[in-house]
């Protein structure tokens, strides 16, 4: 049996052959959430009512989960090498440069999004919006890719790609915050409809409790890249389902995560809280969890 150290040898060589930019990036990101953590432990300082640290540290993970999972994904493409190493140069770099800005602008203990206080503020603001617009455009790059790619197994084929499209979508949610509470007081976009930023929110990921907020969405969407693809290697490692029943689940996990994903995003949009939906938002989803149990129920029947 191969020793952890060989396997995890042999895994950082793979990912360095598909991009060396994605792994070092992702690597990059644990010691400065390590350096997040000592902030949070040792300066009180808040920013919208939350702790001045907590929000780089997330990012930090997000990142680290991000590029990891891209690295992985675009190690299933096989060909169009100067394509995926573009991908993942754009995509590492980019995060990177977020990365720093949201630290600076913690240091200098104000915001970094929808920030237009002054004209260095709306420099990094716009500065952080190209890097996210990279970010978007290299990952519907990535898609194609997958889309053109078969790797001879459908329901991982299924995964890679839902997952990239949760990612897209989850990514626009982001964009739209660019748009949400736009007013003389807000005029760079917030996270919340219906509220100022900053108000009663959820433990530690800080979702509104009081209105829309478009980071619920934003999170659904975006862990779509880990969540289905992690199903498919559970549905190969954990049970004995025929490959036909294992990419019929793989089709209705993604097509329900894609569901939800748009249901959060248009309840945020109405400016109501994810904790507080009322009884449009309810039947919206017993109809989507009605027909993805439905297709649960499909995808298990036998065939032949």
């Amino acid at each position: 049996m191969t020793s952890m150290p060989t396997q995890l040898a042999g895994t950082l060589r793979r990912g360095w052959r598909t991009d060396p930019a994605l792994l070092v990036g992702g690597l990059a990101m644990p010691p400065v959430l390590l350096a997040c953590l000592i902030g949070l432990a040792i300066d009180p300082a808040v920013i919208t009512g939350a702790p001045a640290w907590l929000k780089p540290a997330k990012f930090a993970v997000s990142i680290t989960l991000y590029n990891l999972t891209l690295l992985w994904v675009l190690g299933q493409v096989r060909g169009h090498r100067p394509a995926v190493r573009t991908i993942g140069t754009v995509v590492s770099a980019s995060l990177a440069v977020e990365m720093a800005l949201i630290g600076m602008q913690v240091l200098r203990g104000t915001t970094s999004h929808f920030n237009v206080g002054t004209v260095y503020d709306t420099a990094v603001y716009a500065a952080m919006g190209v890097t996210i617009v990279a970010v978007f455009l290299a990952t519907m790059v990535a898609a194609v890719l997958v889309l053109r790619q078969r790797t001879g197994d459908a329901a991982l084929d299924t995964g890679l790609r839902l997952g990239l499209t949760g990612a897209l979508l989850g990514m626009l949610a982001g964009i739209a915050m660019t748009a949400a509470n736009s007013s003389a007081s807000s005029p760079a976009g917030a996270h919340t409809v219906g509220a100022p930023d900053g108000g009663p929110g959820l433990p530690i990921v800080g979702w509104s409790t009081v209105a829309g907020d478009y980071r619920v969405s934003h999170f659904v969407g975006l862990h779509a890249l880990q969540a289905l693809p992690l199903l498919v290697w559970a549905l190969r490692r954990l049970t004995r389902l025929a490959a036909v029943q294992q990419h019929r689940l793989a089709l209705t996990a993604g097509a329900g995560w894609l569901g939800l994903t748009t249901l959060l995003g248009w309840q945020a949009a109405r400016g109501q809280s994810v904790v507080a939906p009322d009884l449009v938002t309810a039947v919206a989803f017993a109809v989507l969890t009605g027909a993805t149990t439905a297709g649960i129920r499909w995808s298990l029947r036998r065939t032949g």
